[in-house]
């Protein structure tokens, strides 16, 4: 099978099409016939060698994949035809991907199998971090950073549905749209406007922040009393400056993850949460697709390129014909 392999840590240009073996899927695995892979930060961040501090030479990116199951181990729930959508540690950027058959879901009602790329990352980050580890609260807001990014999205979406109010961040106009028109409450320009002075007079109780740096400060000061602030990722700088005062007057919560080395048991049980409570959201038309543009498997390094320039809006997907 063809497949794209990050030959050492550096820039797009060590992303390489290579023919590699077909997987095998062992006994709680599945294999798929991959029609998309959806893309993340978190493949950028492999393939500078900047994740995890793990070797990335051969490794074949990628963290979500929708497609057709062609094998199965002794999975039960799933058969030879069935379209689904899954999670994985890696091996996405492929024409065929072996997954854990816990950490497969049916591709929602009235979705397409590209369309259904975009979902498993964006939920299942979104669910981990937001509805579980900040336990967002009925009728309380939410603030999220990198509104037009897919997780940024996908959180505006799920949160206009089960109804909070959403606020968010976003570079342009047309993010800022993009935002409200899909269920932010108002969406500010960071290149305009200071989002502190912006929101100063909103009681936000959870912020998702993938951003870093100096909106830490801003952030914690923004936060209502029990509040929780949650971090994805620190794009403009990990290292930061704090006043643990703003902490402890208003009893706030800072925590973060990385959902790629949290435990397979982990992902099975978050996958039968977000199935019960976000695919019948996604059937019902309350959570739709945002795909920016599709890429052929080949095309992996300019797909990445893209992500790299936070031009798009929603997801980049590659695509095998």
């Amino acid at each position: 099978m063809k497949a794209i392999v990050i030959v050492r840590p550096g820039g797009p240009d060590v992303l390489q099409l290579q023919e590699r073996p077909q997987p095998v899927p062992a006994a709680h695995e599945v294999l798929i016939k991959v029609k998309a892979a959806g893309l993340n930060r978190s493949d950028i961040a492999l393939r500078e060698g900047k994740y995890g501090g793990q070797p990335v030479a051969g490794v074949v990116p990628g963290l979500e994949v929708a497609g057709v199951v062609v094998a199965v181990g002794a999975a039960p729930r799933w058969q030879v035809g069935d379209h689904v959508c899954a999670l994985l540690s890696e091996g996405a950027y492929a024409e065929y991907a072996a997954v854990d058959a816990r950490h497969c879901l049916p591709v929602p009602i009235g979705w397409s199998l590209e369309q259904a790329a975009s979902l498993p990352e964006t939920t299942f980050t979104v669910w981990a971090n937001v509805f579980q580890d900040a336990a967002l609260q009925p009728r309380e807001t939410v603030l999220v950073h990198g509104g037009s990014s897919g997780i940024g999205l996908t959180l505006i979406q799920l949160g206009h549905a089960l109804g909070h109010r959403v606020l968010a961040t976003a570079g342009s106009p047309s993010k800022c749209q993009a935002c409200e028109r899909l269920g932010a409450a108002r969406c500010v320009n960071y290149k305009h406007e200071d989002f502190e002075q912006a929101f100063r007079d909103e009681k936000i109780d959870v912020i998702l922040d993938m951003v870093g740096g100096d909106y830490t400060a801003k952030n914690l000061r923004l936060l209502a009393p029990d509040g929780r602030l949650q971090y994805l990722n620190a794009m403009q700088g990990a290292k930061v400056e704090i006043n643990l005062l703003d902490i402890m007057t208003k009893r706030l919560r800072l925590s973060g993850s990385m959902l790629r080395p949290r435990s397979a048991e982990f992902k099975a049980a978050l996958a039968a949460e977000v199935e019960k409570y976000v695919w019948p959201l996604a059937a019902a038309g309350q959570l739709e697709p945002v795909i920016y543009r599709t890429f052929p498997l080949a095309q992996a390094a300019e797909a990445q390129q893209l992500m790299a320039s936070s031009e798009h809006i929603g997801k980049i997907l590659l695509v095998n014909e």
